[in-house]
């Protein structure tokens, strides 16, 4: 009896590892099945693509995801928005498209690349992140695009204001840019409004917007693969 009593206690205690750790990965592997179940429920699913419109892009840079806009379309512009002096390089204003993103703060201002990002600023943007926006201007969004969408003129204005009001705009109604520089020499980033968490992450903002605008979207897609599926490739025909 004393054998069978020492060795169950054994294999009690060589136990305890599995249990902490299938404790640990629980929370986890809930989060990526409710992730990957709210990419499959639509929101506007009897939305249909127009024939004709105006053109958006989304672009998935294999975590984040960012909206392109013209700059002028539909009797709207973001050139006033985001002026040629917020940028390293002027010149870049003068492009014909403009790339919208939101993210962490700490994310985006203290890690130009991943391999730059600290623990302790992943967790707090997983908890309680502060929430900016990123602008880029660039050429030819169709050559790196991971989808296209062609929207009415009511779904573009819903849209570009849906994106407008989430900058945190001063008392002069523009953007706040931040003193922050920028990746490049044609982007800038700009306060924004509310938090960041690993429920509002980067990539369900965009697919807020798109819901908002009255576009077909996924219920829930905090990661970046969640959303483009929905959509054409660039330049692939209209179904």
């Amino acid at each position: 009896m004393t054998r069978r009593k020492r060795t169950s206690t054994k294999r009690g205690k060589a136990g305890w590892p599995r249990r902490i750790a299938a404790f640990l990965l629980a929370p986890l592997a809930l989060y990526l099945g409710l992730a990957a179940l709210g990419s499959l429920v639509p929101v506007n699913a009897d939305w249909r693509e127009p024939d004709e419109g105006i053109t958006v892009y989304l672009v998935d840079n294999g975590i984040h995801l960012d909206l392109v806009f013209p700059v002028e379309a539909g009797g709207l512009s973001w050139a006033p928005y985001f002026p040629a002096a917020d940028l390293a390089e002027p010149a870049w204003a003068r492009a014909d498209w403009v790339m919208i993103g939101s993210g962490d703060r700490g994310i985006y201002t203290e890690a130009e690349r991943w391999a730059d990002l600290r623990p302790a600023t992943a967790v707090r943007a997983l908890v309680a992140g502060d929430r900016v926006m990123h602008v880029q201007y660039v050429t030819d969004p169709a050559r790196f695009a991971a989808a296209e969408l062609r929207l009415r003129p009511v779904e573009y204005r819903r849209l570009w204001q849906a994106v407008r009001q989430s900058f945190d705009l001063g008392a002069d109604g523009w953007p706040q840019r931040l003193d922050t520089p920028g990746y490049f020499a044609s982007d800038a980033f700009y306060e924004a409004k509310g938090g960041f968490n690993l429920v509002a992450t980067c990539n369900q903002w965009v697919a807020d917007r798109l819901r908002i605008a009255g576009v077909e979207s996924s219920l829930w897609s905090p990661f970046s693969k969640g959303l483009p599926w929905r959509y054409r490739p660039p330049e692939a025909p209209v179904p």
